[in-house]
């Protein structure tokens, strides 16, 4: 754990995916908070050059999921300014120790926690509350031909989704392979 200005930074079971908790101010009229700060960031060990903001809206049960872009892959600093959502990255840098891992944190607009998920990852997000708005920074512009994705239930990653029954998917989303069929890696 390090604190940095109004940020508190938490390391994961995988290298350079960091938890970031957000100092709050609050009173009775309600609360103010940086939800990002490049100096603070960079102070941190989080150094990167974001280039697109995305915001979705999904109700609960929707799956996004695990996607990523090929030849430009993305960091991204993702929050949820409504609801709630269990939020995954899973590790496919060549060479990592923790390839085909994953990280998986519960992220609430009433914490304001968030999730920095470096380049070479694979990300998704499953809604737990009736509705969520989902927000991210990239460091990378999005590049439709460029998509890749996994499998959100492929057993050999184990993801142990809070889910009850069958997710609400895409249809691209129902099609990704797993990842060995994939052979999704970064180097």
């Amino acid at each position: 754990m390090k604190t940095v200005g109004n940020f508190t930074f938490h390391e994961t079971g995988i290298d350079g995916v960091v938890i970031v908790e957000p100092k709050r101010y609050g009173d009775e009229r309600g609360y103010f908070s940086e939800t990002y700060r490049e100096d603070d960031f960079r102070e941190a060990g989080l150094d990167y050059r974001f280039v697109q903001d995305n915001q979705s809206r999904s109700k609960k049960g929707v799956l996004r999921g695990l996607h990523f872009q090929k030849a430009h892959p993305q960091a991204k600093l993702v929050r949820v300014i409504e609801g709630e959502v269990f939020d995954v990255a899973v590790d496919l840098r060549a060479g990592s120790s923790t390839y085909g891992k994953w990280v998986g944190e519960v992220l609430t607009a009433e914490r304001g926690n968030q999730l920095m998920i470096p380049r070479g990852f694979a990300h998704g997000f499953l809604v737990l509350s009736e509705y969520a708005t989902f927000c991210y920074k990239c460091d990378e512009i999005y590049h439709p031909d460029d998509e890749g994705g996994i499998l959100w239930n492929d057993p050999d990653v184990g993801i142990a989704w809070p889910l009850a029954g069958e997710p609400l998917l895409s249809e691209k989303d129902k099609l990704h392979p797993t990842l060995k069929r994939s052979g999704a890696i970064f180097g």
